[in-house]
């Protein structure tokens, strides 16, 4: 393969992902415009109040001590808000997302995308990144790696920014097999 046709590889290896970002963030922004409308249409029908007469929950006071007393629809109201901040946090979810494409000659690239609503972890990108590369080369027998490009950004769009990073590395120092093997 010439060195004008592995360029050419590797620029169109790059920009796969980027085509792939846009439209995913096109169909993004086509969900949330028929998340609205669906939303504003259900006002429109005719509505049955459940129940009929009283109300859903008792009105009961939930005794904490002998002096203070809590409402349960009150209680109910904050477990579900807590619950809601959770599945959209989702604290024990990886903050990253790595995808990986092998562009040939022992050239790798890395697309890094973190979670778009996160409780901590916004500046480790390059930490990612750099333990992904020497895992990488450890599994596949090299003794290091080479960063070859690096780069990071925020990615805009209409239900908030995410912080992405993309990088590519060449594997360097190929171990023989014995000793490959003893590192693995």
């Amino acid at each position: 393969m010439s060195r004008r046709q592995k360029s050419a590889t590797r620029i169109f290896a790059l920009n796969g992902p980027r085509r792939l970002g846009a439209a995913l963030r096109l169909l993004e922004k086509r969900l949330c415009l028929v998340l609205v409308l669906t939303l504003a249409a259900c006002g429109t029908a005719t509505e049955k109040v459940i129940p009929a007469t009283g109300t859903l929950l008792p009105n009961t006071l939930l005794k904490i001590s002998p002096s203070y007393s809590v409402a349960l629809d009150k209680v109910i109201g904050w477990a579900g808000l807590v619950g809601v901040a959770y599945l959209v946090l989702d604290p024990l979810s990886p903050n990253w997302h790595i995808e990986e494409a092998p562009l040939g000659d022992h050239y790798v690239h890395f697309s890094l995308k973190m979670k778009r609503y996160y409780a901590g972890g916004a500046g480790e990108a390059h930490e990612v990144f750099t333990r992904r590369a020497k895992e990488l080369a450890r599994l596949n027998g090299y003794s290091g790696y080479q960063v070859v490009e690096y780069t990071e950004s925020l990615d805009s769009s209409i239900i908030g920014s995410r912080r992405t990073a993309e990088g590519v590395i060449q594997l360097t120092g190929k171990m023989p097999a014995k000793s490959a093997q003893a590192h693995g």
